[in-house]
């Protein structure tokens, strides 16, 4: 505070000292003499050979001056002065000694440097305390967050199997002597382990709430500060306050933030997140076997982190938060929909499994999204179709209807890029089925073919991924087949198509010619842990056959899904012409196209289906006024059948 007062001091002096001297008027010797002829100098004082005073200008207003004078000419013009300036009005004094004036002159900046010097000798008093130094520190108020979560297990749903073996550390803090009587220990740390989004906080926070303990949480980034040594402090600090409310639970977000590998990364040696874990090392080593504090942590990097840290004793017990399945998703949905007023006729089981590869995090902002689009629709209740549309937005992007402008010529080309992609979707029996193809653009694509997988899937086979690659290859084959050019919008699908195929060779083993070896690893961050240098997993040699065998997949799926489209030239064209004219398709309009549909045939079956939506949507402004409501407690939502 004092800083900042004293500072603010200083810059008025400078500036006051500015705007004096820009109000006066530099003046050279010649006129000042010119000056003082004509009897228009007013004021004249002279300090050493500065000369400082008041003149009349032009217009009769009197001017601030400044002169440079030598000391003959003040000799020679002291009498003159005297004579022509009333004796108020001329002082004449000696210059200060050398001294004073570098004295003067540095007298603020000599100032600023005591200050400095000051705070800085303050603040490392204040090192040496520990209470004076807690603000950096930090306390359990301030960094780790004691509370009672209200949370339960009934909160947390799709992850059954860790619930299960969780439930042993509740039982703990709930009736200790129950295993200290036979003599057992349970485990000091548990890793939860798993994506983001998965609920690995939401299911830490409902051990506490279901033991009723307290519950400490800091982030591993919150260890690191500006100071040497303060992430350390704040372990011994987080540790200390557990104890003093045992029994507790620490729970330590993220944790490869400081836990990964020592002496590793680019420079190795030590740093300051070694210091802090090895804070967190001994500290866990510390604990007796009757403490009732259990340390939680949580990462979705469990490679990266520190032998030390998975040792019997500390973190020795890792529980894995998966990706929920297809009954996992319809219990989240169900536990996120308590807070939402749905529809009667809304199908959660059918949007868990149109929602394969979701977590928690996704399908809470799922939900989220279908109440903000039905508020906006001015529905009352969340439809059906508000979850679809919230689904399709969360996994694939906003819709950019309005806000992007595309010509005629890039619109069709989008078409038959799009068209492409869906009819090698419909007549490739290892790809999943279609589900929508738009040529509204969509983040950052102009146009998107979805797939649905039917049910979770934990791996690909072979046929699977030449299916994906050949999809792929599908868009850039239309555009050279029917715009006779090729355009940048296939990039990303050689992107993925490259990739795909590359993991097939190199990783999976699927290449005849090379076989089931492993030629790479997959290429690590060298500050997750791993070294900077790594020897060559093949030779040159076998770099160039493996191009080789990627390039002949590619090649291969390109023909196959070149062949496709040149047997099925109508159903391509008619997917390109309807695109043009509704810009998207669901999966049944292209089956229709197949069985024969025509474009103007499918027009007309979306207009049928819109007329009834409209007109309850009017029905409903209309009927608004009056407060009449659909039976059943709800109103009625806009679409749906009376």
């Amino acid at each position: 505070m004092w800083a900042v007062f004293l500072t603010a001091i200083l810059l008025a002096f400078f500036l006051w000292k500015r705007m004096n001297q820009a109000d006066e008027e530099s003046v050279t010797l010649s006129r000042f003499q010119g000056l003082m002829d004509a009897g228009q100098v007013l004021e004249l004082h002279v300090e050493g050979t500065r000369g400082r005073g008041v003149f009349r200008s032009a217009g009769g207003a009197p001017q601030a001056f400044r002169v440079n004078l030598t000391e003959g000419y003040i000799d020679a013009s002291l009498d003159e002065w005297a004579r022509k300036l009333p004796q108020d009005a001329l002082s004449v004094k000696e210059p200060p000694g050398m001294v004073p004036m570098i004295l003067l002159q540095m007298a603020p900046f000599l100032l600023l440097l005591v200050l400095m010097v000051y705070f800085f000798n303050r603040q490392m008093r204040a090192v040496g305390s520990r209470d004076s130094f807690m603000p950096f520190v930090g306390n359990s108020t301030q960094y780790a967050r004691k509370e009672k979560p209200e949370v339960t297990f009934d909160d947390v749903a799709g992850v059954e199997e860790a619930k299960e073996e969780v439930q042993e550390i509740v039982e703990f803090l709930k009736n200790p002597e129950k295993f200290q009587r036979i003599g057992g220990r349970i485990p000091r740390g548990v890793l939860l382990v798993g994506a983001p989004g998965t609920g690995k906080t939401l299911l830490a926070k409902a051990i506490a709430g279901e033991a009723d303990v307290p519950f400490f949480s800091l982030c591993g980034s919150d260890f690191v500060e500006l100071f040497v040594g303060v992430g350390a402090a704040r372990v011994r600090d987080l540790f200390r306050k557990a104890r003093q409310n045992q029994p507790a639970i620490i729970f330590l977000d993220e944790i490869d933030a400081v836990g990964r590998k020592r002496g590793t990364g680019l420079g190795g040696g030590h740093d300051e997140r070694e210091q802090t874990l090895n804070a967190i090392l001994s500290e866990m080593d510390g604990f007796s076997r009757d403490e009732g504090i259990i340390v939680i942590a949580a990462t979705n990097r469990p490679d990266v982190l520190d032998p030390a840290l998975l040792r019997p004793g500390r973190f020795d017990r890792e529980i894995v938060v998966d990706m929920p399945d297809v009954r996992g998703r319809e219990e989240i949905l169900k536990v996120h929909a308590r807070k939402v007023r749905m529809a009667e006729d809304v199908s959660l089981l059918k949007i868990a499994r149109g929602s394969p590869g979701f977590t928690g995090a996704d399908l809470e902002a799922l939900v989220n999204e279908a109440a903000i689009q039905a508020a906006v629709k001015g529905r009352e209740v969340v439809a059906q179709e508000d979850l679809e549309e919230a689904r399709d937005k969360v996994r694939f992007g906003r819709q950019k209807k309005r806000s992007r402008v595309m010509s005629d010529e890039d619109r069709r080309m989008t078409a038959y890029h799009e068209a492409g992609h869906a009819l090698v979707a419909k007549l490739h029996e290892h790809v999943e089925p279609l589900h929508k193809v738009t040529i509204i653009p969509r983040g950052i694509s102009l146009g998107m073919t979805m797939v649905l997988p039917e049910q979770d899937k934990y791996g690909m086979r072979m046929k699977e991924c030449l299916g994906v690659i050949t999809m792929n290859m599908a868009g850039r084959v239309s555009e050279e087949m029917f715009c006779g050019d090729v355009s940048s919008g296939a990039e990303n699908d050689i992107k993925a198509a490259t990739a795909l195929a590359r993991k097939m060779v190199t990783q999976w083993g699927m290449s005849e010619e090379l076989g089931p070896v492993r030629y790479s690893d997959e290429e690590q961050h060298v500050f997750l842990g791993n070294e900077i240098t790594k020897a060559k997993q093949h030779s040159e040699q076998m770099a160039e056959k493996i191009d080789q065998e990627m390039r002949a997949i590619l090649m291969e799926c390109y023909r196959d899904a070149r062949r496709a489209c040149e047997q099925h030239v109508r159903e391509l064209e008619t997917i390109a012409e309807a695109l043009l004219e509704l810009e998207t398709l669901s999966g049944e309009d292209v089956d229709r196209i197949f069985e024969g549909a025509t474009v103007a045939e499918l027009a007309e079956e979306r207009r049928a289906e819109e007329e009834p939506r409209q007109a309850a949507a009017e029905g409903k402004a209309v009927a608004e006024p009056g407060g009449e409501a659909a039976a059943g407690g709800y109103p009625r939502p806009a679409g749906s059948p009376a």
